[in-house]
Formats: structure tokens, C-alpha cells, sequence
């Protein structure tokens, strides 16, 4: 009998443990929190030189850091503004120049991270035909660009800069898309885009039987910071942690797009298969001397210099002009100010 009992208190007390088990792995299962979810936008349709983020997303970066991101496109700065001020968006891909004028209007939106370094700002012309070369070149040109773009008030800025006449520089209003061809038939002499668009248009100048001339505004002088990560000051200071981790698996993200522009050619077709790897490939390297500098290869990617950034601002202030007073858009999330998250993980 005690044999028995024995045996039957065993059998009870493995029974009980394994149902102990059982009920502390639901309750650890029930206390797993569900991903923050977040909404970024970008500052146009999505191209080659967007594949770090769709790269984050893919590589399962922004998943370890518990976020649950969704990329939502748009039709320049004035967009991304408008969606991260709104709250359509948490986080968006935000100009530099068209924040400090943003927020020179009341805008609550400040800057966490730079991931171009280099201004992209580029002037796209023919030869034979308006071929501009110089900045005096401006002066009298018709230029096609966009209602949601704040390049025409930069390139205007810069001829300010130069001593030129910005009212001389006609800007035409063209939508986006039909930009390229209208530039290509000869309907307008010349076209502003980033210069990542460059590969692109060199393949139809050449269709057309002539040669691409790219003026680049930072081949000129124009030393301004350009498009990075940016958030309301309300959502920075009510969730610093979030912000911290989005950052840090973004920039994840553009360190594997610059080690291995291949795999994240890869990884942003499976969200926008329509895309061209060899036209995301040829966007990557575009985008490589824009965010690869002397300061990023010694401080990491993402990094900004706060005194360059009172620059960028004294040259809004000084050349383009703004209402309000401006605030300088430092950040309050640990770090990001003058250097990355973590400063090693993402040197290239």
C-alpha cells in the first residue's frame, strides 16, 4: 500500500507540476506584449533610394526591436509634414530646409537622425539645349518641379547665396510623373528631382539623342544637410524608447543596404516588386555619397553635427526667408544629437 501511495503521490505532484507549467507558460504568453505598431512615410514613391527602410522591414530589424512598421509613400516634404503633424504618420522622411520653415509656420516636428549628409538637390537639363553647367545659368530658366517640393525654394535660396536674382529662375508647376518626359520631349528646358533620379534620366536623354546635364546644388557650394528621421516633439517626448529603437533598427537597415546593396535590392522588391534591381542598385550607389561622409565614416551613420545644423538654419533664415522664429531641431532622444544610438554598429 505504501508502494502504491507513493507511487500515486508522484504520479500527482508530475501531474500538478506539469499543469503549474502549463498554466505559467499562458500567463507568460498572455503578458507578451503585441508590437508597437508605427507608420513612417517617405517623401515620395517608393525607388531605389528607399530600400534601407523596406531593408529594415524585411530583415526582420524593426520586428526585433518589437515594431510593427508600416511605409506609406508620399508626394514631397510638404506631404510629410503634413501626415507626421497630423499624426497619419508617427515618423516620416523629412528635408531639412522644409522642416526649419515648417516649423518657423508652428510646426511640432523635430529631427532625430540625418541620413543624407549631403544635399541631393539637382537641376537636370539637355545638351543640346538649356544644359545648365554654372549658377548664373539660372537666371532666365524655366524649371519644372512640383506643388509639394521645397527644392525650388532652396535652388531660389542658393541664387540669393550666389548673388544672382531668384525671381529670374521661372518655376513651372508639373506633377512628378509626368516631370521626366516632359523634360525629355523638350516641353520644359530643365527639371528639379533628387539627383538619385539621375540613372533614370540618363537612359532616356541618350533614348532621345542627347546628353543629360546634372547640375548638383552641393557640387556648388550648397553645404546643407538633407533628408533624415524626424517626429513631433509630443511623440519623442511621450515615447523616447520607441523612438530609440526605430532609429536604431532604421539605421540597421541602411548599413545593410550599404554593405550589401544586393540583399536590399532583394529585400525591397518583395514589398515593391515593380521596381528594377538594376535600378535600385544604380539608386543605392547614388545614395551612397550622400549619406557616406568624413563624418559619417568616423562618427556612424545617422550622425549630425548640432553646428552645421545652426548653419543650415542661418542659411533658411538668411536666404530664403521665414515668418516666425525658428527652433534649432536638435533631439531629445539620448544620443541622437550628435551622434548615433550605438556609434559602432553602423560606421560603414
Amino acid at each position: 500500500m505504501q508502494t502504491l501511495f507513493g507511487s500515486a503521490f508522484r504520479c500527482s505532484v508530475i501531474v500538478a507540476a506539469c499543469l503549474a507549467a502549463m498554466l505559467s507558460a499562458g500567463s507568460a504568453s498572455a503578458q507578451v506584449k503585441e508590437p508597437t505598431k508605427l507608420t513612417f512615410s517617405l517623401d515620395f514613391i517608393p525607388l531605389g533610394r528607399h530600400a534601407a527602410w523596406y531593408a529594415a522591414v524585411g530583415a526582420g530589424f524593426f520586428r526585433e526591436e518589437g515594431l510593427d512598421v508600416t511605409i506609406i509613400p508620399a508626394q514631397g516634404t510638404a506631404q510629410v509634414l503634413q501626415a507626421v503633424d497630423s499624426g497619419l504618420a508617427q515618423l516620416g522622411l523629412i528635408d531639412v530646409p522644409g522642416l526649419v520653415l515648417a516649423r518657423a509656420a508652428g510646426s511640432k516636428i523635430k529631427m532625430v537622425a540625418i541620413n543624407y549628409q549631403k544635399s541631393p538637390y539637382a537641376i537636370f537639363s539637355l545638351s543640346p539645349g538649356a544644359a545648365v553647367t554654372k549658377p548664373e545659368q539660372l537666371e532666365g530658366l524655366k524649371l519644372g518641379s512640383g506643388a509639394g517640393s521645397f527644392t525650388p525654394k532652396v535652388i531660389q535660396g542658393f541664387m540669393t547665396q550666389k548673388g544672382l536674382d531668384p525671381a529670374k529662375l521661372e518655376i513651372a508647376n508639373v506633377a512628378p510623373a509626368a516631370r521626366a518626359n516632359l523634360l525629355l520631349t523638350g516641353q520644359v528646358p530643365a527639371i528639379e528631382f533628387f539627383v538619385m533620379s539621375r540613372p533614370g534620366l540618363e537612359g532616356g536623354a541618350r533614348a532621345a539623342n542627347a546628353k543629360l546635364e546634372t547640375f548638383l546644388l552641393a557640387d556648388h557650394g550648397l553645404d546643407l544637410y538633407s533628408l533624415g528621421i524626424a517626429a513631433t516633439d509630443a511623440y519623442i517626448e511621450k515615447n523616447p524608447d520607441v523612438m530609440k529603437r526605430f532609429v536604431r533598427a532604421a539605421l540597421r537597415g541602411w548599413k545593410l543596404t550599404l554593405d550589401d546593396p544586393k540583399r536590399a535590392a532583394a529585400l525591397e522588391k518583395q514589398f515593391i516588386p515593380t521596381l528594377n534591381e538594376d535600378g535600385i542598385l544604380a539608386e543605392i550607389e547614388t545614395v551612397r555619397d550622400l549619406a557616406v561622409t568624413a563624418d559619417t565614416r568616423k562618427n556612424g551613420l545617422g550622425w549630425f553635427d548640432p553646428a552645421k545644423f545652426q548653419a543650415n538654419l542661418d542659411f533658411v533664415v538668411k536666404y530664403i526667408g521665414v515668418t516666425g522664429t525658428p527652433i534649432l531641431v536638435s533631439s531629445p532622444v539620448p544620443g541622437c544629437a550628435t551622434k548615433p544610438l550605438v556609434e559602432q554598429d553602423f560606421q560603414v
